[in-house]
């Protein structure tokens, strides 16, 4: 198949929210207390809630940066390409990349949202969230809505709260709900208690899928305090197989047999292990365990109920045929590192190519899988023909992709050990 010809939608990319978006959106009580901006005496940007401040990470938004400036330090809306917080300006680098629609993730809340779980005024938290799921279905996706699917964030305090949002987002057209990987590291009630339930039934209601991002739980893998920052990067899709256990093995599917789940970020060449060592539990223990799946196997279970995701997995195209071609999609996770925006779809058609991924299972993964799981459809909107690679790179020719260098003077270049960043994470 012909880039040109080829479809993309990715189901992870990330927004870096601009500092106007909570403009308007606030009740009256509560305006001046909204989440902000400020810039430091270094010249940071980083927004300041209720006592915490939270730095844009710089990994988080590097798309055009040399890889040699890549670096976890915070950053300014100056050192960034402004379709990492615009969102004209990201449609227009999503069409030079040849993608025509995806799914961004927060930032500054974290990826679960999990930043107004602690926060100590509870009424003040519920707006925050409702204001921030408004402004990202309306304002972001809402401004290209053939290019956008919308994902709303929990209120993690109160299954009974994230359950009316979802239901209220529902009926405004998103049907995708962030989460995270392990509530118990939050100090929540897990997924093998009943406690999420109200939650789980109204994603089943309104046909949502539950997303779980890598690191949402905010834990790192931190093997020993002087581990190099490799070690971290190599182990994150470890927290998302952890998550997968934990579901599989929960009563949560039993209880709700329709709940999709999503894996984000998580790549997808360990599962055919995964899959075998949870028969061979199953087949070696459930006696004594007492676990019971009926006439299924662990491993049907989880193709019954999960997509998976990555950016670049030659290993996991491979064995595409023991995951499920109808259980993987593809990301693009512009504009983190792990991203190879704007050559993302030739990336994808070379490995499918060193794979001989036939053209019909080219398209499931790249975006026909995206559009069942998720129920989004942009070809009622813009027709398939000008949604290709070769159309939307035409459309914005020209369009200035090329690497461009910010500098890491205010920082001097500076990499923390594990150690260093998990103080910085959970500080």
């Amino acid at each position: 198949m012909k880039i040109d010809d080829m479809v993309f939608i990715s189901v992870d990319d990330h927004v870096v929210e601009p500092a106007d978006m909570f403009d308007g959106r606030m009740p009256s009580a509560y305006k001046d207390r909204a989440p902000k901006i400020v810039r430091t005496p270094i010249g940071d940007d980083v927004w300041v809630f209720e006592g915490t401040t939270i730095p844009n990470i710089g990994l988080n938004a590097v798309a055009g940066r040399p890889k040699e400036e890549y670096g976890v330090d915070p950053t300014s809306f100056d050192e960034m390409r402004p379709g990492c917080y615009d969102v004209h300006e990201r449609v227009k680098d999503m069409s030079a990349g040849g993608v025509l629609a995806s799914m961004n993730f927060p930032s500054f809340p974290s990826f679960s949202g999990r930043l107004f779980l602690t926060t100590a005024d509870k009424g003040l938290a519920e707006a925050v969230v409702r204001a921030y799921n408004d402004w990202h279905i309306e304002s972001w996706c809402g401004a290209y809505p053939e290019r956008f699917i919308p994902m709303a964030i929990p209120m993690l305090w109160d299954p009974e709260l994230s359950a009316q949002e979802v239901r209220r987002v529902a009926a405004k057209g998103c049907r995708s709900l962030t989460f995270t990987e392990n509530p118990a590291t939050l100090d929540l009630p897990s997924f093998h208690s009943d406690y999420w339930d109200p939650l789980w039934r109204a994603l089943v209601e309104t046909e949502s899928v539950l997303n779980i991002h890598l690191g949402s739980s905010g834990k790192l893998a931190v093997t020993a305090p002087d581990a190099p920052m490799d070690v971290m990067i190599t182990l994150q899709p470890m927290n998302i197989c952890m998550a997968a256990a934990d579901l599989v093995w929960s009563r949560v599917f039993r209880e709700f047999p329709t709940l999709h789940v999503a894996l984000s970020e998580g790549g997808t060449g360990w599962i055919p292990y995964f899959l075998d060592r949870l028969d061979r539990t199953y087949e070696m223990h459930h006696l004594w365990t007492g676990q019971n799946f009926g006439n299924q196997l662990p491993s049907e279970v989880f193709r019954d109920h999960f997509l998976t995701c990555f950016i670049a997995d030659p290993v996991g195209l491979r064995l595409r045929d023991e995951i499920g071609v109808a259980n993987m999609c593809w990301e693009m996770d512009y504009p983190h590192s792990d991203s190879s925006w704007p050559q993302a779809p030739e990336e994808f058609v070379s490995m499918c190519a060193k794979y001989g991924v036939p053209d019909d299972e080219m398209r499931a993964i790249s975006h026909e899988n995206a559009m069942r799981w998720y129920g989004f459809d942009p070809f009622t909107i813009r027709p398939k023909e000008q949604s290709t690679v070769g159309h939307l790179r035409q459309e914005v020719a020209g369009r200035d992709v090329a690497v461009r260098s910010f500098g890491t003077g205010r920082h001097d270049g500076y990499v923390p050990n594990l150690g260093e960043l998990a103080g910085k994470a959970t500080a």
